[in-house]
């Protein structure tokens, strides 16, 4: 946890571990050492705690966990996201349509895929940072094979329109990736009602370890792999698994889906008050994506002036 007396507000780029997050990691070390591809009696001990964990991340998605592949983290979910369509179906097509606000984990495949030959359109937001559906379908072209739309920025906390954005992608036959590692664990998110075929997981920000996370694919979603290998992960992910990690991630993804109410009623009353004291100090301060949905634990401000390095 923080260290005593500090006041620690930056979640949004890494939470502490939690206490029952922590035990089960622990205990994951302790009895589930093995290798979980192995068939004796401690690998298969390893296998049943991998497994428990996918059906808890499963449930906090809303998919199957046949659905769910364990991943080093948030960067490598939206890599073999992108890379993974890239190469799955780059014979039928070489574009790709992203907003101008993605996390670097998206923009920077992205323009590797272009040094390879892809073209990438990015397309921008309004003024509350917010993506317009209308603007993806007009950047769709025929040799579109993939949207990518962040579901919550990570700056300003704006939530994007994922599920129409998706529709629009359905209707034309392309996949939809959204990278929701600010959002799963702060606000409710569901692959069914987003419509996304590829939905990616980071484990650091919803009180699980770091270098674990999570990847949904969709039944039947075209994707290469990443990391190729040994069959693990169904031959989506190679790499002997990291249980104590999973193990990690499974309690907290299970810890969000018990206390996801009660922390978002919390977390916005309190950005809401320091929001109000802050405006009080100083009038013309700008709050950014204000009037837009956006994270209950997310605020993003700024002071005229006033230089945002020496605010922090």
């Amino acid at each position: 946890m923080p260290a005593p007396g500090l006041v620690y507000l930056d979640f949004n780029a890494t939470t502490p571990v939690a206490p029952e997050v922590r035990q089960a990691v622990f205990e994951a070390l302790d009895a589930a050492w093995a290798n979980p591809s192995s068939g004796h009696l401690p690998g298969r001990l390893a296998r049943r705690a991998v497994e428990e964990a996918r059906a808890r991340v499963a449930a906090l998605l809303g998919c199957e966990a046949d659905e769910v592949v364990f991943t080093s983290g948030g960067t490598e979910s939206d890599n073999a996201a992108i890379f993974g369509v890239a190469e799955a179906l780059g014979g039928r097509g070489r574009h790709l349509v992203v907003t101008a606000v993605e996390h670097a984990a998206v923009e920077e495949p992205c323009r590797a895929l272009e040094q390879r030959g892809f073209e990438v359109s990015r397309v921008g937001v309004d003024a509350q940072g917010v993506v317009d559906p209308g603007a993806i379908e007009e950047a769709i072209r025929p040799d579109t094979i993939l949207v990518s739309v962040i579901h919550a920025q990570n700056e300003t906390g704006a939530i994007q329109p994922v599920g129409a954005i998706a529709r629009i992608a359905r209707s034309r036959g392309i996949l939809l990736h959204t990278d929701a590692a600010q959002s799963v664990g702060k606000i409710p998110v569901s692959v069914g009602a987003l419509g996304c075929d590829l939905l990616s997981v980071a484990g650091h920000k919803l009180y699980a370890p770091k270098g674990v996370g999570a990847l949904y694919v969709r039944r039947g979603t075209p994707l290469a792999p990443l990391l190729p290998g040994a069959p693990q992960e169904g031959g989506r992910r190679a790499g002997t698994e990291n249980v104590a990690g999973i193990a990690g991630l499974g309690a907290a993804c299970e810890l969000a889906a018990l206390e996801l109410e009660p922390r978002m009623e919390r977390m916005q009353r309190l950005r809401d008050r320091l929001e109000a004291a802050l405006r009080e100090s100083v009038p013309d301060l700008v709050v950014y994506a204000s009037r837009a949905p956006r994270l209950p634990n997310t605020s993003s401000v700024a002071i005229p002036g006033a230089r945002a390095d020496r605010m922090l």
